[in-house]
């Protein structure tokens, strides 16, 4: 099948790999020319386990192919997918900006039938919306097909979610695409779900909303466990043998962040109001969340009660391991507070070098901590998990070990002389 990807961002580059290696021809395309470039040459904007790989493999064998081109592309393939950025405005609703462009192209270049796939993720009565659009601007409507195709992808997992997804949802106005769109994923083993066009919409968003209720349920509970001296980890194994709850996204910690959970949770909440649809729910899972680095920096205080000119060092950026994403990360908002009560920041991260005014990014994990007051493991990478706490010891003045992801062994932290600090953890 011959398909046109629009966008070459996270979710673009990694569904155009895994199609073309599926099989299809695939044609990328992004007006940013210098990105094309430097994709064609197989440089990877963005860090996502195997990912690389996969595009070269399939540049050399010519399935996958990238152009700045977009017009013409999107005329020359009869299959179109949309996968550009739909960032959250102010009010917290999404921004179409980069999609409506995108669908005014289409509509000028509809000479024969064409599927038109939106995976991006976007507010209920979006397709709709687009389809309603064509046919106002005189197209006919046997000349093409709106489909919602929701993605699930998880950051530093992407890749493996696409080869081994858990369900594929296509959002249709008729039956007519569905082969078609069959072929698509032919190599998954997944149970299809189709639905409407806002039904597709909402299954996106009612299942972002629901891990992001369950990471804030875990930071509510880890609270109270926190408060009656409870281990928090006692409690989850009662919960996880409960097959109406499940183990997954449990972990209490710094809350969620990222380029989904926050955006997807306000877009929800937002396309809610404009119905008149109270979100208390919602409401307070973003409210905990918004709430958990002040609750550390709480914890903190209970043995540095002056924060000022103290020398921090956290270690983590991005807003979860095995990524490079920056945005919505709740270490860089730990990180911001720290600098706002007058700590001297240090941090590291395996992945980016941080560029905040009055922190200094090192490139040496073990070198960021010397001669600092406490340590913060602001993200889970692997390397923070089972670090050489002994070398750690020797290079920090203070002796304050705080696990904002309530990922250590604390028995093998206390056993080399330093003091944990941890919500739910003892």
């Amino acid at each position: 099948m011959r398909i046109c990807i629009v966008g070459a961002g996270y979710v673009g580059l990694t569904t155009a790999a895994a199609l073309a290696d599926f099989g299809h021809e695939v044609q990328c395309v992004d007006m940013e020319e210098s990105k094309i470039e430097n994709l064609r040459q197989g440089k990877v904007p963005i860090y996502e386990p195997g990912l690389e790989d996969l595009i070269s493999k399939n540049l050399k064998s010519g399935k996958l192919n990238f152009s700045s081109q977009v017009k013409e592309s999107i005329r020359d393939y009869p299959i179109i997918i949309i996968a550009v950025g739909t960032p959250s405005k102010e009010d917290g609703s999404s921004n179409l900006t980069f999609l409506n462009q995108v669908v005014a192209v289409i509509a000028s270049e509809i000479h024969d039938h064409k599927i038109i796939i939106t995976k991006s993720t976007v507010p209920p009565g979006t397709n709709e919306r687009i389809y309603q659009t064509l046919i106002q601007m005189g197209i006919d409507e046997e000349l093409f097909d709106i489909v919602s195709n929701p993605e699930f992808l998880r950051e530093g997992t992407a890749l493996w979610d696409i080869y081994h997804p858990n369900k594929i949802v296509f959002g249709t106005k008729t039956a007519r695409p569905i082969n078609v769109l069959k072929e698509l994923y032919e190599k998954g083993s997944a149970p299809y779900i189709f639905t409407s066009l806002s039904g597709a919409e909402l299954i996106k968003y009612a299942s972002n909303a629901f891990l992001a209720t369950k990471i804030s349920f875990a930071n509510e509970i880890a609270r109270i466990c926190d408060a009656y001296e409870v281990n928090y980890a006692d409690v989850v194994k009662g919960l996880a043998t409960d097959p109406r709850i499940g183990r997954l996204f449990l972990n209490a910690g710094l809350g969620f962040g990222g380029s989904c959970l926050p955006k997807d949770l306000s877009s929800l909440k937002h396309s809610a109001l404009l119905q008149n649809v109270d979100t208390k729910l919602l409401d307070a899972v973003l409210e905990i969340n918004e709430t958990q680095t002040k609750l550390y920096l709480n914890k903190l205080s209970t043995v540095l009660p002056d924060l000022s000119k103290k020398q921090i060092t956290v270690w983590g950026a991005t807003f979860k391991p095995n990524t490079d994403d920056l945005r919505s990360s709740p270490a860089i908002a730990l990180i911001k507070q720290l600098v706002q009560k007058g700590c001297r920041v240090h941090a590291f991260d395996p992945m980016v070098q941080l560029e905040l005014p009055e922190v200094t990014s090192y490139r040496d994990q073990y070198e960021s901590v010397k001669d600092s007051d406490a340590l913060i493991i602001a993200t889970e990478w692997e390397q923070f998990i089972n670090p050489n706490w002994i070398e750690v010891k020797s290079n920090m003045k203070g002796s304050i070990i705080l696990d904002a992801r309530n990922c250590l062994d604390v028995n093998k932290v206390k056993r080399h002389g330093l003091l944990y600090l941890g919500v739910g953890k003892r």
